[in-house]
């Protein structure tokens, strides 16, 4: 029964698939065509079922994977389980989707967070980044917020990509979120210059930390 209904949605997934949409999302290096809104509206009908998403993500298929960060039970997952899934999720969507959706909801999400951080690969410490950004805004207490900005200073300018993404976040989220911090995070975007050329939409926020920092607090006391 379990093989036909993971048989079942995997065809489902397949139908879904749009080449167009699929040469879109390999420029971000997402190897998928399912149009994401159809792909929740999947996932809604599908509702909660752990073990179906148990067996989506062991098919190592972006989209089944996508597919099961949405119909999974966060705090069902141990530890170790969440550490091989996130090992195996190379792609920047599954990373991010996982992160957010079932780590962050987990009971472990703190002992991952102090242990992915220091994992000298660069795509695993950027998960542990986020769920420090995460703390930043949400959970600030017992972090050292002063040595998180000396470790963006020594430690952005030449990190790989991904990590380098999530620590520029982390450092724009100290300076929106405190004040007291506000001035020293914004001097370390200055210098540093990470992401000052990103191409960014008419209408959007600049990822550029001084320019992003600046921009939120300027929305958060215009409310």
């Amino acid at each position: 029964m379990a093989e036909t209904v993971l048989a079942e949605v995997m065809a489902e997934l397949a139908e879904l698939d749009d080449p167009k949409t699929r040469a879109v999302n390999e420029r971000h290096g997402d190897d998928h065509g399912v149009n994401l809104s159809k792909l929740r509206a999947l996932a809604k009908r599908l509702k909660t079922q752990q073990e179906l998403a148990r067996q989506l993500w062991e098919t190592g298929d972006t989209a089944a994977r996508l597919l099961a960060t949405l119909i999974c039970r966060p705090k069902a997952f141990g530890r170790d389980e969440l550490d091989v899934m996130l090992r195996s999720a190379r792609t920047p969507k599954v990373h991010d989707w996982l992160v957010n959706y079932v780590v962050k909801k987990n009971p472990y999400a703190e002992e991952l967070r102090l242990a992915w951080s220091a994992d000298p690969d660069p795509v695993v410490a950027s998960a542990g980044w986020a769920l420090t950004t995460e703390r930043v805004a949400k959970k600030p207490e017992d972090l050292d917020l002063a040595g998180l900005l000396d470790t963006i200073e020594a430690e952005m300018k030449d990190a790989p990509d991904r990590l380098q993404w999530a620590m520029n976040q982390c450092l724009a989220q100290i300076g929106i979120e405190h004040a007291e911090y506000r001035t020293r995070a914004i001097g370390i975007g200055e210098r540093l210059q990470v992401l000052k050329d990103y191409p960014t939409s008419p209408g959007c926020t600049s990822p550029f930390a001084p320019v992003w920092i600046t921009e939120m607090v300027r929305r958060k006391e215009s409310t």
